[in-house]
Order: structure tokens, then sequence, then C-alpha cells
């Protein structure tokens, strides 16, 4: 009899796998809760996830980057005929099937941050999203209007999706444990949300607005709009000229964005 094959974290791919039961196993009910036909997890390593939701019967597609995972995961699930491995790269991989997905994912530090990114731009078929953070990252993800957290990617994760916080981890529910504490999230789309065509843009003109954080926006803007077009902009939308990108609601710049879209540019 072969021995199984050992999977050792890798810090280059920002590795750390869960380990403890209780969340192992409510991560896995939170996804299933999910009734799209296709489940998708994203970075399962060792397969800790894997194994419950492929109890569910469904399809699952396992995204996996690192070849040693990859081997661990062939070995233990080759045997299950709803499980498919696709080697690649989460952050540009081709997805393997026409969705809709529930998706399941501890991502890797170095790399969450992009992944969700797609996730929230690409027209990507998705119903339920369970994901796990480095902490700082989902404070930042959940962070209100004029708080150090907040940026451009809470505005476009919020006004997007339906967040919430399913729990919060200490580093010794991982293997090898990290140096900070880790968060899972739940996302679900929210009716109403910007058009997929125009997240990129916006996520864009969102990292313009907030590049300098204590700048306000008309300095924010100089070079690209006229100080003239940006406090027109601002006073049409009952805004202070001073303002900060930080000080704005999800919704009060999703609306300025659309204003500013056909507003005209300083010639480049």
């Amino acid at each position: 009899m072969t021995k199984p094959l050992e999977l050792k974290p890798k810090k280059s791919f920002g590795q750390h796998f869960l380990v403890r039961r209780e969340a192992i196993g409510a991560i896995a009910a939170e996804t299933l809760r999910c009734p799209a036909p296709i489940l998708l997890e994203i970075g399962p390593g060792g397969g800790a996830i894997t194994g419950p939701l492929l109890e569910d019967g469904r399809p699952l597609f396992a995204l996996e980057l690192d070849e040693e995972a990859g081997a661990v995961l062939r070995e233990r699930f080759s045997a299950a005929g709803n499980f498919h491995l696709v080697m690649g790269d989460a952050t540009a991989l081709p997805m393997p099937d026409p969705g809709p997905f529930a998706i399941a994912g501890n991502l890797p530090y170095n790399a969450a941050t992009a992944i969700l990114t797609r996730f929230l731009v690409e027209d990507i078929p998705w119903q339920k999203m369970v994901l796990m953070f480095q902490l700082e990252v989902g404070q930042k993800l959940m962070g209100k209007p004029s708080e150090k957290n907040y940026g451009p990617l809470s505005v476009l994760a919020q006004l997007s999706t339906r967040m919430t916080r399913l729990m919060k981890l200490g580093p010794q529910a991982f293997a090898p444990p990290p140096k900070v504490d880790s968060i899972v999230l739940t996302f679900e789309p929210r009716e109403g949300t910007p058009p997929l065509a125009l997240r990129r843009p916006f996520l864009s003109w969102l990292h313009h607005g907030f590049n300098h954080r204590r700048k306000t926006l008309t300095n924010n803007w100089a070079g690209i709009y006229s100080p003239e077009v940006v406090r027109a902009i601002l006073e049409h939308q009952g805004l202070n000229p001073a303002i900060r990108a930080e000080a704005l609601t999800p919704e009060q710049c999703w609306r300025l964005f659309t204003a500013f879209e056909v507003a005209e540019r300083i010639p480049s």
C-alpha cells in the first residue's frame, strides 16, 4: 500500500491550510445552502473543504495553482465522479463551466483581493461566495465612509454585493499559523448594481479619487478635469467642493462617477 501524499505549505503561494473542523464544516455548509447547480472552490490546497463539498453530489470544479497540491487532490478524490480539478491561476484562468456557481475559498493572502476583484468585475455568473481573507482585508471590504479601512474595493464590493461576516478565526485554526487573524465573508449579488461593463472604469475612477486620501477630490482630479468642472459637478450633487473621496458613501461615489463619465476631460 502506497503512502498518501503529504502537502507542505509554501510561502510563495501564501498557503495557510485550514485545519479547524468547526470552521471547515461551517464554510462548506454555508456554501451548500446556495442552490446554484455548480460548485467552485478556489485554492483547495489539500482538500479540507473539498471533501464536505463533494458529499453534496453537485459537480465541483477546484481551481488550484500549486502542482503538489494538485497531486494530493487527485490522489484523495480521484474516485469522486463529481470532482473536477482545474490547474491554473484563479486570477486569470478561464472559468471551467458556464455556471452559475456557489463558490468557496480559503484564499491565499497574496492573491485574495485580485481574486475577489475578478469576480466583481467580470461576467462570471455566481450566486454566492464564501471566502476567507486576512482580517485586515475583510475590514477594508466592510469599511465605512471616513474610516481608515474604507477605500475603492469597499465601495465596489458594497455596491455590488450583500456582504455578511460568517466568522473570525485566529492563527491556530491554520497550519502553519499565520501572524494575523482571518475572517470569512459571504457575498451575494445585490440588485440594481453598477453594470458589469462599467465596473472596471468605475474602480479605476475610485482609485484615482482615493489616490491621496487627505486631498480633496478637486485636487485629486487636477490634470484630468478642470477645477471648475469638478466644483460644478460636486455642487450639482449637493456636495461641498472641499470634500474628500473617503467621506462619500458608495451610492454617492456611483452618482458622481456617472456625472464625471459625461464631463469633458482636459486634453492629454
